[in-house]
This record gives structure tokens, sequence and C-alpha cells, in this order.
């Protein structure tokens, strides 16, 4: 696909899978943008001030994260990596492909200011 960055959002059959890269104890809570792995796998990359014990991380990633997409805090579900700096979300939502657009069109225009 030259010309198109790969996108860190997958639909599904219940909602879209978001991989993530995230660094805990960092200076701010924020989105910085979309790395891609050695593998062409594209991770958001997030940083939170939470310290990364008994999943306060993971708990500040999702609460920023909803604000920022505009979706509730339960919608979102670690499955993969809660106690990894890789991860992979769930959002569930009803129409994932929707959502997906959604979340790229926000990627495109606030991801990396968020």
């Amino acid at each position: 696909m030259p010309g198109r960055a790969p996108s860190p959002f997958a639909p599904g059959a219940e909602g879209v899978r978001v991989e993530l890269k995230v660094t805990p104890k960092a200076s701010a809570d924020r989105v910085r943008g979309v790395a891609v792995d050695a593998h062409g796998v594209a991770c958001l990359q997030v940083t939170v001030t939470a310290v990364p014990e008994d999943g306060r991380a993971n708990r500040a990633v999702v609460a920023l994260l909803a604000k920022r997409w505009r979706v509730a805090k339960s919608a979102i579900e670690v499955v993969r990596g809660a106690g990894d700096r890789r991860k992979a979300l769930l959002v569930r939502d009803p129409d994932p492909a929707a959502l997906a657009a959604r979340l790229d069109g926000w990627l495109k225009n606030e991801g990396s200011a968020a």
C-alpha cells in the first residue's frame, strides 16, 4: 500500500482491535502518534504518568483513550499484554467498521497532538 501508513485500528466481529505501545511513568498522559515495528505492525504510542503497578497504567490508558475517542471506559478492554508495554485493546461497538473509520479520522486530525 504505497502512500498509506498502516493503521493500529482493525475492525473485528465485536469491535475494533487497537495495537498499543505504552510508556508508563511519563511526564504527561498523551498519544504520541503511530510507530511501525520491524514486522510492519502499526502501534499507537501512548504515554501515561501512572506507574505500572496493580493495573494503574492500564486504567490510565483506558481513561485517556476513552476521553479522546469519546467512548465509554467500559467499552475498552485490554485483551493482550496487561503486564507488558505492548498491548492490544478491544473497543466494543455494534458497528466496528464505522468506529474504525472514525478512529482513523481522529488519528489523522488530532492523534499525535492529543
